[in-house]
């Protein structure tokens, strides 16, 4: 490449990759994916993303599959659908969130996305102006960091207390806040860390960003996942506090992350997100993008009112066992540390020792070799912001994971220091 060339390209930002794209989930999955030995006769067992849909335990509820069916046959849903969202999509969103709120939605507050990640860059996008900066958690779900540096949206990072269930603390928010702050987020249940912030800790997180005049966006994706003593309580509830943006889609609890149904939703009943014009930029960003499947949209009313409580409480009971072998499993293994037994989601962070260790530099190095010399794959911690963690799926059939633990115990005890 010619020297002017190449200047001419880094002036656009196209000169080399974002530094943020090397700490990708998938980015990092597929390395860890590529160091498995391929002459391994034993299965590949996969504790390292958030896709429990290959597990025949895990298969979605028939009337899901049925309302799709009868969209699709239906030769209604075959054209472009408007730019929010089909109206009957978004009145049914509205209903179904408003079960557990203290006022009712509008369908006009509900614009449907192409999953969650598009509700996450539609928000972002619709944040960021000149010097703004947003203020994520720490851990996180990395999508936010990437595409808030794709559009020089900064990012800050205020802390999770492992040992306080993963709270928030609020003097690190108070300490980053200044007055080009636009928003911080919040992801409840965790991802990744498996926790279900109660009532109390929603309700002072809310007043502590009315006080400092931010608002709030929430990532409820993995909403009433939840089977530990916290009930899923939506930040939703506190919308009259402070302005919140929720974030969600019907990936995780009706397990079809493929179909791409997500939601961005506007929990403000004071109105301030629509007096500032925030709203008008949203749903100018979706003028410019994409639009979730018609078909599937046109399949999301008769998806949200028949599902029984059955298939959710089938779900939940699998989680509930699959989190209580993990965190049982975590004990036999010296060199990991949970602070929290995981209460919703399907994550669990634990902290890994290095000086127990012979040979592992760090995360990504444990990592590689667990996936190379057992077939086992976890998530490191650096794809999180956690560096020397580790992020472990338990949404996978109990017997498989019982093999991975059985494995990652054996590997954890063939590299352990000699004593």
């Amino acid at each position: 490449m010619e020297e002017n060339e190449e200047k001419r390209w880094n002036f656009w930002g196209m000169g080399k990759l974002n530094p943020q794209s090397k700490t990708s989930i998938r980015g990092l999955l597929m390395k860890i994916w590529g160091s498995v030995n391929k002459d391994d006769p034993r299965p590949l067992l996969p504790l390292g993303h958030g896709d429990p849909s290959p597990f025949p335990c895990f298969r979605t509820t028939p009337i899901a599959e049925d309302a799709v069916v009868d969209a699709l046959r239906s030769a209604k849903f075959n054209s472009y659908p408007p730019t929010s969202g089909l109206q009957p999509a978004r009145s049914a969103i509205a209903d179904y969130l408003s079960r557990d709120l203290p006022y009712t939605l509008s369908p006009d507050d509900v614009f449907l996305t192409i999953g969650c990640i598009q509700a996450i860059e539609v928000t972002l996008r619709a944040l960021a102006r000149p010097d703004a900066n947003v203020l994520l958690p720490r851990p996180c779900f990395p999508f936010y960091d990437s595409f808030a540096s794709s559009i020089n949206l900064e990012v800050r990072y205020f802390d999770l207390n492992p040992e306080k269930g993963w709270e928030v603390d609020i003097e690190s928010v108070e300490a980053l806040t200044d007055e080009n702050t636009v928003a911080m987020v919040i992801i409840n249940p965790g991802n990744p860390c498996g926790s279900v912030y109660t009532r109390q800790h929603l309700k002072e997180i809310a007043e502590a960003a009315r006080k400092l005049g931010i608002l709030v966006v929430t990532d409820e994706v993995y909403h009433h996942l939840t089977f530990g003593p916290n009930p899923f309580v939506p930040m939703g509830v506190f919308g009259s506090i402070v302005p919140v943006i929720t974030l969600g889609s019907i990936s995780k609890r009706w397990l079809v992350p493929g179909w791409r149904l997500g939601w961005l939703v506007i929990s403000d009943p004071n109105g301030i997100l629509r007096k500032s014009g925030i709203v008008e930029c949203i749903t100018d960003c979706l003028n410019m993008t994409s639009d979730p499947p018609t078909f599937i949209q046109g399949a999301v009313p008769q998806i949200l009112e028949k599902t029984g409580e059955d298939f959710f409480s089938k779900t939940i009971n699998i989680l509930r066992e699959v989190a209580h072998i993990c965190y049982e499993r975590i004990q036999e293994i010296p060199c990991i540390t949970c602070p929290n037994k995981p209460e919703g989601s399907m994550f669990v962070m634990v902290k890994l020792n290095l000086s127990l260790l012979e040979d592992i530099n760090d995360d990504l190095d444990f990592c590689l070799k667990l996936a190379k010399e057992e077939s086992v794959v976890v998530l490191p911690g650096v794809a999180v912001g956690m560096k020397n963690w580790l992020r472990i799926t338990f949404a996978v059939e109990p017997s498989a994971l019982e093999d991975g633990f059985g494995r990652m115990k054996a590997f954890c005890e063939r590299h352990a220091k000699k004593q």
